[in-house]
């Protein structure tokens, strides 16, 4: 028997919905929300999304189970007054100065006071008490928008296991801070920027590039090349109306030759070069079954983690570059004689669906004699908003295509932008070079989907080759733990920190709905089938731009890796000075870096400090909480004066602290 409720007199079917929200929403009624996402926890803190249930008096639909029988008024005479107020509060705190924030027109704050009708504020706005922090290079937090919801908090806890910033104080002193209040590039953040995606107001936004972009198409001693990434062609269309997936290659290219662009590339082309190089290092890997599994380094949210959380596997991550670093690399070598310019006078635009490609560009790795690799980075947010600024007609605007060599791609190329495309695109590389013969198929659709974490295993010339496939950083944590642990073992791990992959980027168009997401992967796989060539080693400009690159002679091999590759090493999470917690001349300091005190920094630290209180010492020996000794693969940590113990326990620190004190003289 069906179960059913009435919602404003009409009858609606219970099905598989968790909340009262979900069997409204299927009714055609949208609440409004500002802390509920599907892919988060419900938390119920807006108290916007209110509904009246008859015997019930007033709930929060998000977090009410869907009843039979239950009688329900989604826009009563209560509801309506009560969500008018939350509105008003939320305007007359902090500083929502619509007409100059970042999220202005995509506000989910300005889009409810409009839907609500919200023409005054009846309450005394509060004066703006915080400086907005944009230390970091791909996120500005500016506190004075923040409404409380949490939705940035559950998405670096729950979804990419970082935990970055999170609530702060207790009542009307609530605020969403960065560990101990330090900036966004102080803290383990990874700049993969899904908390700004999901952030309903401008308390997270994208840190834009695009008036020194427009400096530099403005001056005429400067050549300006572009280079796009896959996932945008599938994304940019939805600022100017076109269904999510459509491919918008042709008028992209068009608006960036308008916007004063000299040349138009394709980050793709590199992305063919990519599948190449780390095809071959795989190979080379796998058949001396050595540092395995091959994590990608496709992603720099994922190799900043990795270089945080588990630095004793970047031996294990490839040593390529990304497609973006490559493309620099490539351009900044090659285009100077070209187009008979100066090095210094080329400037290389990225346009990507991610902000962790803003960290990335300004990595002192990717950085040689002063001059980047790649100079500006712009999402694709923030295209859209230049295009509009130019005053284009994107819709009408006649296609053009990109420049040649460094715009021609395969569909392999093109497929980097979902989750398992890179996987896909090195099986078709490495199946060939394996078994020594050209294959007429070429789709690995065993590797596609939507999972989270996705395991496939092949047989290739006669050898068993095991894949994983993750996105999202939570799910990555999760596979690395099990590997660690002896659980799971494989031969090569594919890791985008974005959910879904590049499409789902933070600086693609905000979506909440996944069917956004998917439209977006299905118009990369059909746009791939529009394209002759399937396969990167098919890209007939690969070998000439490698040929350019090298030269010839025994130093080639190593001309192309120098441009090619690259290493990465250990990062401090937290940043600056530690936390005093006993002062004296004799320092000691306990790091509580995240593998330290996973392996038991905090027993150490107390242990020190009971020791210290019964001596009654606390003014001669000064302890500290601090971070990060570099050395996380050997924790915990901790250093007595000029003298690093790796590996501590408690045991060996009283030992080390008695020492400290006789060679001080504290203790005979």
């Amino acid at each position: 028997m069906k179960k059913t409720l009435l919602i404003n007199g009409n009858e609606i079917e219970i099905a598989q919905e968790k909340n009262l929200l979900e069997v409204i929403r299927k009714a055609n009624i949208e609440l409004p929300t500002f802390c509920y996402h599907s892919e988060l926890s419900v938390y119920g803190a807006c108290r916007l999304c209110l509904v009246e249930i008859e015997g019930r008096g007033i709930q929060p639909a998000c977090s009410t189970l869907p009843e039979q029988g239950l009688k329900i008024k989604t826009h009563s005479s209560k509801v309506r007054a009560i969500r008018k107020i939350t509105i008003e509060l939320l305007l007359a705190k902090g500083g929502h100065d619509c007409t100059t924030c970042g999220k202005s027109g995509n506000c989910q704050l300005q889009k409810l006071a409009h839907k609500l009708g919200i023409t005054h504020i009846r309450f005394k706005k509060e004066k703006t008490i915080s400086i907005p922090d944009s230390t970091a290079p791909s996120i500005i937090r500016d506190p004075n928008k923040c409404v409380l919801c949490g939705d940035c908090v559950r998405m670096c806890s729950e979804i990419q296991s970082i935990g970055a910033i999170d609530f702060a104080n207790r009542g009307k002193d609530a605020m969403v801070l960065p560990a101990f209040a330090k900036n966004m590039n102080q803290v383990e953040c990874v700049h993969c920027g899904q908390c700004a995606r999901v952030c309903p107001t401008g308390a997270l936004t994208i840190k834009p590039e695009i008036d020194p972009v427009w400096q530099v198409l403005n001056d005429p001693s400067k050549t300006v090349v572009a280079q796009v990434a896959p996932a945008v062609r599938v994304a940019i269309g939805e600022e100017f109306g076109f269904p999510p997936g459509t491919t918008c290659t042709g008028q992209m290219v068009s608006a960036l030759r308008n916007l004063g662009f000299d040349k138009v590339f394709d980050t793709s082309f590199t992305a063919d070069l990519t599948v190449v190089e780390e095809g071959n290092e795989f190979i080379k890997r796998f058949t001396t079954q050595k540092d395995l599994p091959l994590f990608t380094s496709c992603c720099p949210a994922w190799v900043k983690f990795t270089e945080q959380y588990y630095p004793d596997l970047l031996k294990n991550l490839s040593s390529c570059k990304s497609p973006q670093q490559m493309f620099g690399s490539v351009a900044k070598k090659l285009l100077p004689g070209q187009l008979n310019i100066e090095k210094k006078d080329l400037v290389v635009v990225s346009i990507m669906p991610c902000t962790a490609k803003k960290y990335e560009a300004r990595r002192e790795e990717f950085t040689k004699d002063g001059i980047q690799d790649v100079d500006f980075v712009i999402t694709t947010q923030e295209l859209a908003r230049m295009i509009k600024e130019g005053g284009m007609d994107f819709k009408n605007l006649a296609p053009d295509s990109f420049d040649l060599p460094l715009g021609f791609k395969t569909g392999a190329g093109v497929i980097f932008g979902n989750s398992g495309g890179v996987s896909e695109a090195v099986l078709r590389y490495v199946s060939e070079k394996l078994e020594q013969k050209k294959s007429e198929s070429y789709e690995f659709k065993e590797v596609r989907g939507g999972d989270g974490i996705r395991e496939f295993t092949t047989s290739i010339a006669g050898h068993e080759v095991k894949m994983a496939i993750v996105h999202s950083l939570g799910n990555a944590r999760k596979l690395v733990n099990k590997i660690q642990a002896g659980q799971a073992d494989y031969d090569i791990v594919e890791v985008m920190a974005c959910p879904g992959g590049c499409i789902g980027g933070a600086g693609q168009p905000d979506y909440s709905d996944q069917s956004i997401r998917n439209s977006r992967t299905s118009g990369l796989y059909k746009n791939e089938k529009m394209i002759q060539l399937h396969k990167s080693q098919e890209n007939p400009y690969l070998q000439e731009v490698m040929h350019q690159l090298s030269g010839s002679g025994e130093e080639a091999a190593k001309q192309v890796h120098h441009f090619l590759h690259t290493s990465y090493q250990t990062k401090k999470r937290i940043i600056k000075e530690g936390i005093e917690i006993t002062s004296g001349k004799l320092e000691i300091s306990v790091c509580f870096g995240t593998g330290c005190y996973l392996k038991g920094s905090q027993k150490i630290l107390t242990t020190l400090l009971d020791q210290v209180k019964r001596d009654d010492l606390q003014t001669r020996v000064g302890i500290k909480a601090t971070f990060c000794f570099e050395k996380c693969g050997k924790g915990p940590v901790v250093s007595f004066g000029n003298k690093i113990v790796t590996a501590c326990t408690p045991e060996m620190a009283l030992e080390e602290l008695k020492t400290l004190l006789i060679e001080n003289e504290v203790f005979s």
